[in-house]
């Protein structure tokens, strides 16, 4: 994730802080390429794509051969076709029970339909009436009627008659059965259809197993998967192969070329050069998370997008590299101009992209951004492999992008990086890159610069400044400082090919609109947390979709899975996926559910105002692991958990900001793990994340729930009174800002404002109130005039974020 995970959702302050003087322009948008299953093979093992089909690119990022990562359908669980065959039947034999008709395909129910409408009228011709053998015959008729004069010259078709009468009985009875609503939209019983409401949900939530989650994690971090390597390639491959298993509609692969950069092997230092007496070299890498005989390919230490350069100069200890940090350092007489700069993650500053950024505006000439273990280290707890916390040597890569400026291929703002897209931006004075080179560090490299830094400077006694790293003596350093050396050549590429798997479950009521689930694929190392327990999370519940599927149910909305490439340097892959169909997503997308880190503690939290009521219905519903006696919505209660708007940093944001799709992104959160090193594996999380895997379990049974009433239920389940209040509370916050700030800005229109959204709110949300108690009155069942009427209402409601979006550029 591009913004620190651990520290997603502690709100430091509600206000936006004022971002410095760069901005970027807006540009035009382009379409997607997409990739259909009919030009990627499903088999990627079976067609030796590790091999074959990619070359091997970027200093050792080769994919693992066949024998030393397990084959992708040898994974799958042994009982794996039974069960879900055997899971299918329950289910038939489940609805049969309940007296329910066994649905078939959408289109061949519609092609029935019109069948039997175009034979109505030789089924009437055909009818044998019990008293049709009193009647006259025509011959005896036309034999009695009397002649027209000769004049007139007209004898009558006694056939066409009869068949203009059949017509106008057949249009007749067609006219009656549409206005008795035997044709309405829906006209089936709400909640009593094909397969009820409870029935799924209990279905679905009964099915969750946490040994498939367990074994979808320890498959997807085998080997590491960056994006653009092998490695995030072959999990492509094998989530399409899961995907089309699970029956999924329109699977395929969809590329995006774009700019990435890798670290080269004996390309990055860190060393101090002066004086002689000082000189010492950092290590630079992490030890092996695994033993040698794993075959367990690790990845080298680097930042995303960093800058490529070679500088010295003297060493400058700046804490946590915000721009505060950085105004004490000039007030105390500290230059750092020309300068190496040290900071420390996490803090006042948790963007790390915003650390170098700061450190560049004060004119250094390079940043090296340490994991400090007051932060997430030994002073937290035990560190891995014995505990949780990050190790000695352990190292948080990440992106350094400037996200604030620009999200998605930086090369490419506003339209989608295709691979026949030749349209590129530079990288030169590019707004979303920093200026300077960087480089991430463990505290035990960092130990020694910091050693370094004695009787230099000035000596820091501020608590707030001094880190946990042992046997230092904390000084801020000084133009006089030893001189550091910081190398990072690396390799660039303009464009890379990164891969979204996509596939759908098509709705019946309104394909054309979309419930969109996500998580991102790509990871800096193994992955185990970030994001290996929301894609082992996700493919669980593409499974259990997929076993309705096969017993025939279809929801009334399309339902989007999406597995990202490319989220660990600046959410590429959605980004692009997002431009490419902004105009289809801005009309037709109802809701963006995203799950990034699925499970890294016991904490539940989520932020989306809008879904907090559908939501809270569905936590009540899943049990706390911990705690049999209680539910998710208990424990949020007894917190007073309230949902507030999204930050950055995750797949959403296209969603949410160029989309305007209402997002919503949820996990269980804990304290400080590995983050971002090769020690956030499986192991971790198996010993210490989530043992048994049970909070997996949980979060899985709350977005398939969350995801069945999103797409199923009649009425879009969103809250506006909710939201309402979180524009209210926005308000207050400005308000206080301001005041801070002593500066000359009325905010009592914009509170006018609210304050008319809270009333709106209260009316709109009126009118679900009466249709759902019109539907109760008349027995569960919905007029076509009232269907009608609600989705559009549902369409109103999915449109209110869309239209906040500043469409004009003004």
């Amino acid at each position: 994730m591009v913004d620190e995970k651990p520290n997603k959702y502690e709100h430091h302050d509600s206000l936006p802080i004022p971002t410095y003087e760069e901005a970027t322009s807006s540009r035009p948008s382009s379409s997607q390429s997409y990739l259909g299953p009919e030009q990627v093979s499903h088999d990627a093992e079976r067609q030796g794509l590790l091999s074959r089909s990619r070359p091997p690119q970027h200093n050792g990022y080769e994919a693992p051969t066949v024998d030393s990562a397990r084959s992708s359908l040898d994974f799958l669980p042994p009982s794996g076709e039974s069960s879900r065959r055997t899971s299918a039947e329950a289910l038939q034999r489940e609805m049969q029970q309940m007296d329910v008709e066994e649905p078939g395909d959408p289109t061949s129910r519609a092609n029935r339909f019109s069948k039997r409408i175009t034979s109505l009228t030789h089924t009437l011709s055909s009818i044998n009436l019990p008293f049709r053998q009193y009647l006259p015959s025509s011959q005896y008729i036309r034999a009695r009627i009397p002649s027209f004069p000769q004049i007139l010259r007209f004898q009558p078709n006694w056939i066409i008659v009869g068949r203009i009468f059949a017509i106008f009985l057949v249009v007749g009875i067609i006219w009656l059965f549409f206005v008795s609503d035997l044709f309405a939209v829906r006209n089936r019983r709400m909640g009593s259809g094909m397969f009820r409401p409870d029935d799924l949900r209990n279905y679905v939530q009964s099915h969750i197993d946490a040994d498939n989650i367990r074994q979808n994690l320890q498959h997807a971090t085998q080997y590491d998967h960056i994006a653009g390597t092998e490695g995030s390639y072959f999990l492509a491959k094998w989530m399409e192969t899961s995907f089309v298993q699970s029956g999924l509609d329109n699977v395929g692969l969809e590329r995006f070329d774009v700019y990435l950069n890798y670290p080269k092997k004996g390309g990055r230092r860190v060393a101090i050069i002066e004086p002689p007496e000082l000189a010492w070299e950092a290590k630079i890498e992490e030890e092996l998370a695994y033993p040698p005989e794993f075959e367990a390919q690790q990845t080298m230490v680097f930042h995303g997008h960093s800058k490529t350069g070679n500088v010295t100069g003297p060493l400058v200890y700046a804490n946590y590299g915000s721009r505060e940090d950085f105004k004490q350092l000039k007030d105390g007489g500290i230059d750092v101009a020309g300068s190496i700069v040290l900071v420390r993650y996490y803090g006042t500053q948790p963007d790390r992209s915003l650390k170098v950024k700061a450190a560049e505006q004060a004119g250094a000439a390079g940043c090296i951004i340490y994991s400090d273990p007051a932060d997430d280290g030994f002073r937290k707890g035990e560190p891995f492999p014995k505990g949780r916390y990050m190790p000695a040597d352990g190292v948080q890569r990440g992106s350094v992008t400037m996200s604030s400026w620009v999200v998605g291929d930086v090369l490419s703002p506003g339209y989608a990086s295709t691979p026949g897209e030749r349209r590129r931006d530079s990288k030169e004075n590019n707004p979303g890159l920093v200026n300077i080179p960087s480089i991430p560090l463990a505290w035990r490299d960092a130990q020694k610069l910091l050693q370094a830094l004695k009787d230099h400077g000035k000596k820091i006694e501020d608590p707030k400044s001094i880190g946990g790293v042992p046997d230092v003596e904390w000084w801020t350093g000084d133009s006089g400082s030893p001189i550091v050396h910081l190398m990072n050549d690396q390799v660039e590429k303009d464009r890379e090919g990164i891969y979204n798997v996509l596939g759908q479950i098509t709705g019946l009521e309104q394909p054309e609109k979309s419930i969109i689930v996500g998580n991102h694929r790509d990871a800096w190392c193994f992955g185990g947390v970030d994001p290996g327990s929301g894609t082992a999370v996700m493919l669980e519940v593409v499974r259990i979709f997929g076993e309705l599927i096969k017993a025939g149910w279809r929801p009334l909305r399309t339902i989007e899975f999406a597995s990202w490439d490319g989220e660990e340097y600046n959410m590429i892959g959605s980004t692009e996926h997002v431009e490419g169909r902004i105009a289809d997503l801005r009309r037709d997308a109802f809701a963006y559910l995203n799950v990034d880190v699925a499970v890294a503690g016991t904490d539940f939290k989520a932020e989306g105002p809008i879904f907090e009521s559908a939501l809270y219905h569905v936590l009540g519903r899943v049990i706390d692991p911990a705690d049999s006696n209680r539910t998710l919505r208990q424990i949020w209660e007894e917190k007073q958990y309230r949902m507030a708007g999204l930050g950055c940093g995750s797949d959403f944001v296209a969603f949410l900001d160029l989309a305007g799709t209402s997002s919503l992104d949820m996990s269980f959160e804990g304290p400080p793990f590995p983050y971002h090193s090769c020690y956030d594996n499986f192991d971790w999380m198996d010993k210490f994340g989530d043992p048994g895997f049970h909070y997996h379990k949980a979060l899985a049974q709350i977005w398939a729930l969350l995801i069945l009433d999103m797409a199923d239920q009649p009425l879009l389940p969103f809250d506006f009174n909710v939201y309402a209040r979180e524009v209210g509370k926005y308000v207050d916050g400005l308000q206080k800002y301001i005041e801070d700030k002593k500066a000359p800005v009325d905010v009592a229109p914009l509170r006018d404002a609210a304050g008319k959204f809270v009333a709106n709110a209260k009316i709109f949300e009126g009118w679900g109130e009466a249709w759902t108690k019109a539907v109760a009155d008349s027995g569960g069942y919905e007029s076509s005039a009232m269907a009608i009427e609600r989705m559009s209402h549902n369409t109103r409601m999915a449109n209110f974020e869309t239209n906040l979006l500043d469409l004009e550029g003004g």
